[in-house]
């Protein structure tokens, strides 16, 4: 049984649940995955040990349910003022620029997506995305498009997908870390740097 929307919509119940998913977001984003023990984000929560299994089944659950939201986050982010109907690079840019900008002012989501990427949780969630049978999303779809279009090199979605995003993370943690400033124009030029390296 999903346990995860299991709440009352009482204040108190939702206050506990965001607060579990906030310390475990933190202790993630700090300490990786076997530094947060269900022990201690209930420590870090306020709240008893047995707390959180009234919302989550267990570690598992509770992490893949905070980079559901935190994916889903993302695609909010990029989808707003998303052109649509535009050429395949205004779309791009578009949601490469929206990305970096959310990633830069949300610092623990990003480190969140990098430790749970880097662990058993995100090889499996990529596995399913690019080779399982679920419904594409937009960001897939237009990288399809580019394909087909031979706007794209003929290369695997993998591929292309590291060689547009995978930069951008790097520059977003070395923006957090002080090593780099971002400012809109460097932004823009970094995002269509992005692009210039999936190009034919």
């Amino acid at each position: 049984m999903d346990k995860s929307h299991k709440c009352d919509k009482s204040d108190k119940c939702l206050e506990k649940r965001e607060a579990i998913i906030q310390a475990a977001l933190e202790l993630v984003a700090e300490q990786g995955f076997h530094g947060a023990p269900m022990a201690m984000i209930a420590e870090k929560a306020g709240v008893g040990a047995g707390t959180i299994y009234r919302y989550f089944e267990n570690k598992d659950d509770l992490m893949r349910w905070i980079y559901k939201n935190v994916e889903e986050r993302f695609v909010e982010v990029m989808m707003q003022g998303y052109p649509e109907h535009g050429p395949v690079r205004e779309r791009l840019v578009h949601i490469g620029t929206a990305l970096v900008r959310h990633l830069i002012s949300e610092p623990l989501q990003l480190r969140f997506v990098e430790q749970f990427h880097n662990s058993p949780y995100g090889i499996d969630h990529r596995r399913e995305k690019i080779f399982g049978q679920q419904k594409k999303d937009i960001i897939s779809e237009l990288f399809d498009e580019a394909v087909a279009q031979q706007i794209f090199k003929p290369l695997e979605l993998a591929i292309l997908f590291s060689l547009f995003f995978g930069p951008l993370v790097d520059i977003c943690r070395d923006h957090i870390l002080g090593f780099i400033k971002l400012d809109d124009v460097l932004i823009e030029q970094v995002v269509g740097a992005c692009w210039d390296a999936l190009r034919r």
